[in-house]
């Protein structure tokens, strides 16, 4: 039994079993010994020729860490460094929370696609709060459904789980252009694309409505209302917007900044994209509005005295500090209850701006540069769609008062 055969030179009896090892590189250039065990020779002898054939495609881990090792490296080392703070935050928390309690303490050499196909259909029926503790977490007479046992049945959206494991697929290809394996289970899974939830935009009547009750309770963030409407801003690029940015006597606006609050911190950064960039025109209702808001401005400096922190952004507080963007959502949430309009969420008013400079009358190639669109062809199929004359007054009446 312990006559090796030809070529095994070294396999040979270990433990309950049998042993064998390969001398391969590593990614770091080290030529290291590589493992194969089996209960009997011949499972041995298969590892092992599998292990030959490994070693002469390339370099060869010896030594694989966890998953849960390797996300907290990739965050930290790989997308920290390279992508925006709101990216990198969120691949922490899906990692943190969706991740890592299931898979985290596999090794990265063995996991395997049903470990991760499992992973993904436990997650789809999974219970967060009981999986998170989130009841649990509260004081004791606080506790409502899951530590007290009854399940409140939260359970995780479509997007959510489609989200963890793109973020999962990310991490390992990275792992595998690391050459720490060789290849990316996760994507080699089928999942299901889910549907996008439509939010339909408001129409121009919608918008004017808001824009009126706004002005006429003198909102003061009506100017970020105006831009996010008739612009197309976005929230971040509304609140990092400087005065230095906006040039009101040629009628045209940088884009090139944008304010997030990451992690407990609020940070002024460059926009996410290049694409985000662009000089602006801004239509005779921006201009009015921004004029007014830096007339107000300067009233709120004079009156703060030394209590005012000059930031040289367009909209602050009552002393000069940025305004938080989850304040700015529930400003916004508010001046749609005053307006009586219909609800929806800051982001689709981007959706609204094509319709607005039709009813402003905005000459097509002005609005294909605010749209950033980059065929006229597509900025004329909007203005295909003719406005009510009646609105067109209403818009037009409205920039009047401002000036």
């Amino acid at each position: 039994m312990g006559q090796r055969a030809n070529g095994e030179g070294s396999i040979f009896p270990y433990k309950n079993g049998y042993a064998g090892y390969v001398w391969v590189t590593t990614p770091d250039g080290q030529r290291k010994r590589k493992w194969a065990y089996g209960k009997t020779r011949e499972e041995t002898h298969e590892k092992w020729i599998k292990l030959h054939a490994e070693a002469k495609r390339g370099p060869v881990v010896t030594k694989s860490p966890t998953l849960g090792a390797y996300l907290d490296y990739w965050i930290r080392e790989v997308v920290a460094p390279n992508l925006a703070p709101s990216t990198a935050a969120t691949y922490e928390v899906f990692s943190r929370l969706y991740i890592g309690p299931a898979l985290g303490t596999k090794r990265l050499d063995k996991l395997a696609v049903r470990d991760v196909q499992t992973w993904y259909n436990k997650l789809r029926v999974t219970c967060q709060c009981c999986a998170q503790g989130k009841d649990a977490r509260r004081p004791e007479k606080k506790q409502k459904c899951c530590a007290v046992g009854v399940c409140c049945g939260q359970i995780a959206s479509d997007r959510t789980v489609r989200d963890a494991w793109t973020i999962l697929r990310a991490a390992l290809n990275n792992a595998v252009r690391e050459e720490l394996i060789t290849r990316n289970v996760a994507a080699l899974m089928r999942v299901p694309k889910p549907r996008r939830r439509k939010i339909k935009p408001w129409s121009v009547d919608e918008a004017r409505q808001f824009l009126e009750s706004a002005r006429t309770r003198r909102d003061p963030l009506y100017a970020a209302y105006v831009l996010i409407l008739a612009v197309g801003l976005r929230r971040g690029e509304v609140l990092g917007l400087r005065w230095e940015d906006v040039d009101l006597d040629n009628a045209e606006m940088t884009i090139g900044w944008q304010l997030q609050r990451v992690s407990g911190q609020l940070h002024h950064r460059e926009t996410k994209t290049e694409a985000s960039d662009a000089v602006l025109p801004l239509v005779d209702l921006c201009v009015a509005a921004l004029r007014e808001r830096q007339a107000k401005q300067d009233a709120a400096r004079e009156a703060a005295k030394d209590e005012w922190i000059e930031k040289g952004f367009v909209f602050t507080t009552r002393t000069g500090r940025p305004v938080e963007p989850r304040n700015f959502n529930r400003s916004f949430a508010t001046a749609i209850k005053h307006a009586g309009a219909r609800s929806i969420p800051v982001h689709a008013t981007r959706k609204t701006c094509a319709s607005l400079l039709v009813a402003l009358d905005v000459h097509p190639r002005i609005a294909m540069q605010i749209l950033r669109h980059s065929q006229i062809a597509v900025t004329m199929n909007i203005y295909s769609e003719v406005s009510s004359e009646a609105t067109r007054t209403a818009l037009k009446k409205l920039g009047e008062q401002l000036e």
